[in-house]
């Protein structure tokens, strides 16, 4: 039979398959197996698994069993597939954990192969997780579900889960769950170590780079490192909120800028200077383009780009402050010291 495009990617998926370590526990018989409350709906897709029984048994990755239930955690179109091509036993991997582990699993496994869970399905999925695990942070629920840690935040709003005062995170390390008191604690390091980078600041914590920058503006600022109305515990924004200086139009063009720094003879008339030229060139985001990254990014991944222009930005401004403080350097100063040492 001619393969299909569809059939041909559930082999090539397949083929490529990782699945998470653990022990190879041989075969089980197909129908002794257990199917609990399925991710997916409707629960199954009868011609995912038509395509998969046309792949040969040796292909595909084993399935994966909570052995004190022997319920499938992974595996429920494989399961099936070897029934349709008559075939009684499979090829499968036993899980030893507790049922909410099994079922934390097979989200992580759902997620990262086969056949992609829909965004409803993903929510679904980090709604029980919250559930079962409120002491787990939202970024480590996110990357369990493949979901931006700010959906996973806005589900922890709406639901009826007791919230804890510190949550376990991706390092397995706890952290306060109010995110005022992050800031708090955040502010404390930077006036510790001033010139800690952003990004250390913000793993300490549990915060985003840019969050912890808008807690650095504030205190040099004066302010308080927590907004207000933002005290209490709950979901904090992690865009800066910074207002545009009165001099300044609100939404600046960098042509005007790019061009001085073009005419200059210092960058002009070295190799380094013009590398520095063209590097600013190509890294200027113009208006024009942020539209058609807008336009053109998929709904579902527009937090994740958001998170990283945040980081973008945060690492841009540490960048700006930097070369303020060494405004006064001189352009050889570097290769003196260089050729000093």
């Amino acid at each position: 039979m001619q393969e299909t495009p569809r059939r041909s990617a559930v082999r090539q998926r397949a083929e490529r398959q990782e699945e998470p370590y653990l022990p190879d526990a041989g075969e089980v018989d197909v129908p002794g197996l257990r199917f609990g409350r399925s991710l997916r709906i409707p629960e199954e897709d009868t011609e995912h698994t038509r395509a998969l029984a046309e792949i040969a048994a040796e292909l595909l990755p084993p399935i994966i069993v909570h052995r004190p239930t022997m319920t499938v955690i992974d595996g429920l179109h494989r399961s099936r597939a070897a029934l349709l091509r008559g075939e009684n036993v499979i090829r499968a991997r036993f899980f030893d954990g507790t049922a909410e582990e099994a079922f934390l699993l097979s989200v992580r496994a759902n997620r990262a192969h086969g056949l992609p869970l829909s965004l409803s399905e993903r929510k679904a999925a980090a709604a029980r997780l919250i559930t079962m695990f409120p002491d787990r942070s939202d970024r480590c629920i996110a990357g369990a579900a493949g979901l931006s840690d700010k959906t996973v935040a806005r589900l922890r709003s709406t639901s009826e889960v007791p919230r804890p005062n510190a949550r376990t995170g991706t390092d397995e390390r706890r952290r306060p769950a109010d995110g005022a008191e992050r800031r708090r604690l955040a502010a404390r390091l930077l006036a510790l170590e001033p010139r800690t980078s952003l990004r250390h600041v913000a793993g300490e914590v549990g915060l985003s780079p840019a969050t912890v920058l808008d807690v650095r503006r504030r205190m040099a600022r004066g302010e308080d490192p927590v907004p207000t109305g933002s005290a209490r515990t709950g979901v904090l924004s992690s865009v800066p909120c910074r207002p545009a200086p009165a001099s300044r139009d609100p939404e600046p063009d960098p042509g005007p800028v790019l061009r001085q720094l073009r005419d200059d003879p210092a960058l002009r008339s070295s190799e380094a200077g013009r590398d520095l030229l063209r590097w600013l060139h190509a890294h200027a985001p113009g208006r024009e383009g942020c539209m058609a990254l807008m336009t053109n990014s998929p709904p579902h991944c527009r937090d994740r780009i958001a998170d990283l222009a945040e980081i973008y930005a945060a690492e841009w401004y540490a960048l700006a402050g930097r070369l303020r403080e060494r405004s006064g350097d001189s352009w050889l100063e570097p290769e003196k010291r260089g050729s000093a040492s």
